[in-house]
């Protein structure tokens, strides 16, 4: 498994993705005009034999602050540590650019992510009462300083 920065070439899949995993997807034009920027930092988890990609993360930078967004590891490949390692890679990028503290919002029923996040050293700040849509679910807000 190779961890590198996404690419436009990645963008179909990117997208494909999203939309297997969540319920409000990023669309490939989404991606393709967040890799335009100079703020975000998108990291994709490929199989070096067929560039296949299994798992995804992102970052927008904010000064010293970065907002994780658009985590996600294909089903078939969870429980194999690629989250904790793309976003420990993720994390060490935005720090060489100036990052001192995270923060992120995951769905209050998503234990597994919850414990990845704890275990990377996040702790929960918050409630964003109804947040997600489709279902409606409550966000835990996770810091990391």
């Amino acid at each position: 498994m190779l961890i590198r920065q996404m690419q436009p070439d990645d963008l179909e899949q990117a997208a494909a993705l999203e939309a297997q995993n969540f319920s409000r997807p990023w669309s490939k034009e989404a991606f393709a005009d967040a890799l335009e920027k100079d703020y975000y930092q998108y990291l994709v988890a490929v199989d070096e034999e067929s560039q296949r990609i299994f798992g995804m993360c992102g970052l927008i930078r904010t000064l010293e602050e970065g907002g994780i967004t658009n985590v996600v590891v294909s089903e078939n490949a969870r429980n194999q540590g690629i989250g904790y390692r793309m976003l420990t890679e993720l994390m060490r990028r935005a720090e060489r650019e100036g990052v001192r503290e995270y923060t992120l919002e995951v769905r209050k029923s998503n234990a597994p992510a919850i414990a990845l996040y704890r275990k990377l050293g996040f702790v929960e700040e918050g409630i964003r009462p109804a947040f997600y849509d489709m279902p409606v679910e409550d966000a835990v807000i996770m810091r990391k300083r």
